[in-house]
């Protein structure tokens, strides 16, 4: 007999912002949907995951020294969050980590005593020939690369290669596109399964209007990537959940004592697409 799968809570913190963003910015030039000069601020996220005895991260975000050397507003650290909540950061068994950019990355030290998770890919490529390139090492922080030496040595790293079940109720998809090892991670909860995309889909707008945000490491993996995504959340964007968008804490509850915290596993407010044909309304671009 098949085993029911458990259910997960799942919260949505937002630790930082970048309110300078732009469409243009976010979009490919022959893809947006607004003019490009309208504002289209970014949040920076990571995720938790608690239920069946784990307690899991999903991606570490960054650090106040890299907010500051990036431009970033910090606007609740993640250690900040996680005492919030009550969460010691040695309490936390698992982390996984979607992709190495340097906005999710941070903070490997944070979590002594974690398993974390990553695609093969994806650590190869980070400390591998693409680095000679400065236009694409840019994109990671040199110290983060370096901390994720010190779980790997003491043998607390997976790493995946390709699609896996972590945990029951808990598996990861590798989708590629925006780095060679990006993976979404999905997850069943009381409202079925969601699929954490990460920046696969970095705003619900990218991944509606199926263009990617213009930081790729293959544009037609990205596309798939969205397709991929779609068929997870079964046809469903409110179970999608973007890495990188403000409507986040429009579409679902707010923590009752958190108002940074969305709780994921809990039923939408609203229509994510709602969202979105308000957020372009005013500056469509001509047809």
């Amino acid at each position: 007999m098949d085993m029911i799968a458990p259910q997960y809570r799942v919260l949505s913190l937002r630790v930082a912002a970048d309110p300078q963003r732009t469409v243009g910015t976010n979009f490919f030039f022959d893809s947006m949907p607004a003019d490009a000069d309208l504002p289209m601020p970014q949040d920076y996220i990571f995720w938790i995951i608690e239920g069946n005895g784990r307690l899991i991260v999903v991606d570490t975000c960054f650090n106040q020294e890299a907010s500051e050397r990036r431009g970033r507003r910090m606007l609740r650290p993640v250690e900040r969050h996680l005492a919030d909540l009550g969460i010691a950061a040695e309490d936390v068994t698992d982390v996984i980590m979607t992709h190495l950019h340097w906005d999710h990355a941070g903070n490997i030290g944070l979590f002594p005593n974690a398993r974390f998770h990553v695609q093969a890919d994806e650590l190869a490529f980070c400390t591998g020939r693409a680095m000679l390139h400065r236009g694409v090492s840019k994109i990671y922080n040199r110290e983060d690369v370096q901390a994720f030496l010190v779980p790997l040595f003491e043998g607390r790293v997976a790493l995946l290669k390709g699609d896996a079940i972590l945990f029951p109720g808990i598996s990861v998809s590798k989708v590629g596109g925006h780095t060679p090892g990006s993976m979404t991670v999905n997850i069943n909860t009381q409202r079925g399964q969601i699929v954490l995309a990460s920046d696969a889909a970095h705003f619900y707008a990218n991944f509606a209007n199926k263009s990617p945000f213009p930081i790729l490491d293959s544009f037609p993996q990205a596309l798939e990537a969205f397709d991929i995504i779609h068929r997870l959340a079964g046809g469903s964007l409110a179970h999608v959940i973007p890495g990188h968008d403000p409507l986040i804490m429009s579409v679902f509850p707010a923590h009752a004592d958190f108002e940074s915290i969305a709780l994921l596993h809990q039923e939408p407010l609203i229509d994510p697409a709602v969202l979105i044909r308000q957020q372009f309304a005013a500056r469509k671009v001509p047809a």
